[in-house]
Formats: C-alpha cells, sequence, structure tokens
C-alpha cells in the first residue's frame, strides 16, 4: 500500500501562532495566566487553521485484537480475555464508558481481530482481518498482505468519521506486549524500560516477559522497514489505528493518544507522515512503567496524571473536557471583548508578502 507523503500537512504557521499567541497574551492580562492550558489552546488552533478552534461530535474508538503472544503466558489485566473486556463496554459495565456518556463522547469498539465471534452490536464495528496474530516469536505476527489490509480498514473508518476530534485506544490480551516490541524496534529502545510495569512486578514474571519478548525480537532481528515491523510484531488493532490516524490527521483531527498500542500506532503513522505528531495529544489510563517510557520516545506528557489502573481509553474521557476549555480561552469571547476574526485569512500578511495560509475549514 502506498501512502502518499503528502497526505497530511504540518500545523507550523508562524504568523498565525503569533496570532494565537497574542490573543491569549490579551487573555492573561485579565484573568492571569493560565499555565498549560495555554500552549495546548495555541495547539488546537494551530490544527484547526483558527483563531477560534471548536469541536464537533467526538469519537472514542477502541481498537481490539487478540494476540499469538498469548500462548506464551501473556496474560490481560486482571487475567480478562480480550472479547471479555470487548462485552464489558458494548454492556456499559466499565467506567470507560459511563465518563464517555457523561462527556457526550460516542464510544465505538472495532473488532480487528479478536479470536472470538461477537454477536452484532450497535456499537461493534467489524473490521476483522484474521482471528488473532500469530505468535511472533515462531513467526511474522502476520503477514505483509494482512498488515496492509488492516490499514486500509482503517483508513476508510478514518474517512468516514463524523466530527474532527478522533479518541483512539487498544485493548487485548498481549497488545501492550506487541506494542512495547514495534516501539523497541523502530526506536531502538530496550525492550525492558516498555515493559517494567513498577516496582511491585515480580522478577519471576518480568524475567518470563523477557524471555518471550526477546526470542520475538531474535526471530525478526534483521526487520527494520516500518511495515515490515508491524507485520513482525504487531496487532492487528495497531495496523488498523495507523490507517485511522493517517486518515483522520488529513482532515485536521484531533488525535487523543491513550496507551500503549495508540502509542505504537502513531509511531508507525509518523515514519509514513511525521506531520501526523502535530495533531496528538496523549492521554493515560494507567500508570504503568512502560508507558512513561512509550511517551518520552514522542518527548510528550499526558494531559493528566490520575494515578489510574483503568482500560485504555478512560484517560481520554477525563481529559476532554480539559482540551474544550483550553480551545474555550480562544473561541469564547468576555462580556465586553472584540470577538476578532475567526479566519486566520483575516490576518494581515507584512507588506509584500503573501498570506501563509488559507481560510479554516471551519
Amino acid at each position: 500500500m502506498a501512502t502518499p507523503r503528502s497526505l497530511v500537512s504540518p500545523t507550523t504557521q508562524p504568523l498565525l501562532e503569533k496570532a494565537l499567541r497574542d490573543k491569549l497574551q490579551r487573555r492573561s492580562e485579565v484573568g492571569g495566566s493560565l499555565g498549560e492550558l495555554e500552549p495546548l489552546a495555541i495547539r488546537l488552533g494551530l490544527m484547526q487553521n483558527s483563531l477560534k478552534p471548536r469541536f464537533r461530535e467526538p469519537q472514542l474508538l477502541v481498537f481490539a485484537a487478540d494476540h499469538g503472544l498469548a500462548v506464551d503466558g501473556i496474560t490481560g489485566p486482571r487475567g480478562r480475555a480480550t472479547h471479555e473486556t470487548v462485552r464489558m463496554l458494548l454492556t456499559n459495565q466499565l467506567p470507560l464508558t459511563v465518563f464517555a456518556r457523561s462527556q457526550q463522547l460516542e464510544v465505538t469498539v472495532v473488532d480487528c481481530g479478536m479470536a472470538e465471534n461477537m454477536a452484532p452490536h450497535e456499537r461493534l464495528l467489524m473490521r476483522k482481518i484474521a482471528h488473532g496474530t500469530r505468535n511472533a516469536r515462531v513467526s511474522a505476527a502476520m503477514s505483509l498482505q494482512q498488515a496492509h489490509a488492516a490499514m486500509r480498514a482503517g483508513m476508510e473508518i478514518g474517512d468516514k468519521l463524523r466530527g474532527n476530534v478522533t479518541i483512539l485506544a487498544g485493548v487485548g490480551v498481549g497488545a501492550h506486549e506487541s506494542a512495547a516490541l514495534v516501539l523497541s524496534r523502530l526506536t531502538d529502545s530496550p525492550v525492558r524500560d516498555l515493559v517494567v510495569s513498577g516496582p511491585q512486578m515480580s522478577t519471576e514474571q518480568l524475567v518470563h516477559l523477557l524471555t518471550v519478548m526477546q526470542g520475538a525480537q531474535g526471530r525478526h532481528r534483521d526487520v527494520v522497514e516500518p511495515i515490515e515491523v508491524l507485520a513482525a510484531f504487531g496487532g492487528f488493532e495497531v495496523a488498523v489505528m495507523v490507517g485511522v490516524m493517517l486518515m483522520a490527521a488529513s482532515k485536521r483531527h484531533l488525535l487523543m493518544i491513550d496507551g500503549m498500542p495508540a502509542c505504537a500506532a502513531l509511531m508507525l503513522a509518523a515514519r509514513i507522515a511525521q506531520p501526523v505528531t502535530d495533531y496528538s495529544v496523549f492521554c493515560r489510563s494507567h500508570k504503568h512503567r512502560g508507558l512513561d517510557q512509550a511517551l518520552n520516545l514522542f518527548r510528550a506528557t499526558a494531559l493528566l496524571e490520575l494515578g489510574m489502573e483503568s482500560t485504555d481509553g478512560t484517560g481520554a474521557t477525563l481529559a476532554w473536557p480539559l482540551v474544550k476549555c483550553a480551545a474555550a480561552l480562544l473561541t469564547e469571547v468576555a462580556d465586553g471583548e472584540d470577538p476578532g476574526p475567526t479566519h486566520p485569512g483575516a490576518l494581515a500578511a507584512p507588506p509584500g508578502e503573501p498570506l501563509p495560509f488559507g481560510e479554516s475549514l471551519l
């Protein structure tokens, strides 16, 4: 699958950025500084190419798949099977869906490759590539054809998304470990740093995990090209997310990245179209130390650090109000304040220079 590198436009626009900073400076002179909300607001304005970023119909997508690494004793959180987590999401038994409903976030679960077949459900999108990947320790997790098919499926999903906010998270037994293998190979990072959960992790558990993962790394020691890395180690949920991210970012959506599988997908997407990271902010739903390292690879921190241990995507539901408030700094007009222009095309360029950007899509 040949994905054009011009698919995603960079958000860098110095004139617009200066106008956004000036607007926030005028606000801070009256109400005081709002710290990290201000650079977030600027990024939102640049993403939307607008002095007044607005959001509509935010979509939370949870991508589910099973992984062949599970046969080597890799288990899911609380010993729960992938299809059980999906069933609980669809029946609103997890905090993720409770919080999402309170924030008017539409939740869709995408079956990218679960081992089990789920009954039809209005919030379940069937895009099953296969009934789980193969064990990366003994063969490639998927074929190159499957990797490309999964990315195409993701691009089709991204092309049909409503609104302009896409929240992405992945679930599945072995999803964290598969994502860690992808990130380790793409960034030349020690896999141990990506899988150690913290001081409470037993030595026996860590040794077993590293034995399995180093075996997978050795099996595919010569694989370095991004799509080949995806096929060797990745999960179907990661592959589908790559396609969604590329298409959503090409439409200037805000991408909210929650969890290790979503980080792996973003790293892969950035290898195809680097500016996709311009549209991304990070969330977290658990305090796993490996996720600290994954965020470090992007030189990023999560919007909120709440010390949770919950399903990926939960942190994004709680960070969403923060994002809305950051946008409101630019969009809402205080009493007596000059509303100013919405579109950057209304700004004046320096004499003799053309405007470096066009009208906002909003």
